[in-house]
């Protein structure tokens, strides 16, 4: 994971909410990919600080995640 992404890296991201997500509901996560990089944000609290995971770390992470 990198732990603070800089304002330039994430400028401009075409953000993507999870299909998981709701308008009622508490899990509302999106995600934009950039070279090298997955970013993760909450989709009802923009202004919060956001995740950036390495290509790598995302690939291990989402099958680990999916089978929780």
């Amino acid at each position: 994971m990198i732990s603070k992404p800089s304002v330039e890296s994430v400028a401009g991201l075409a953000w993507f909410k999870s299909s998981y997500s709701t308008s009622d509901g508490p899990e509302c996560v999106e995600v934009a990919s950039a070279p090298g990089t997955v970013h993760v944000r909450d989709s009802k609290d923009k202004a919060r600080a956001q995740l950036a995971f390495t290509d790598g770390s995302w690939a291990a992470f989402v099958p680990f995640a999916a089978s929780r």
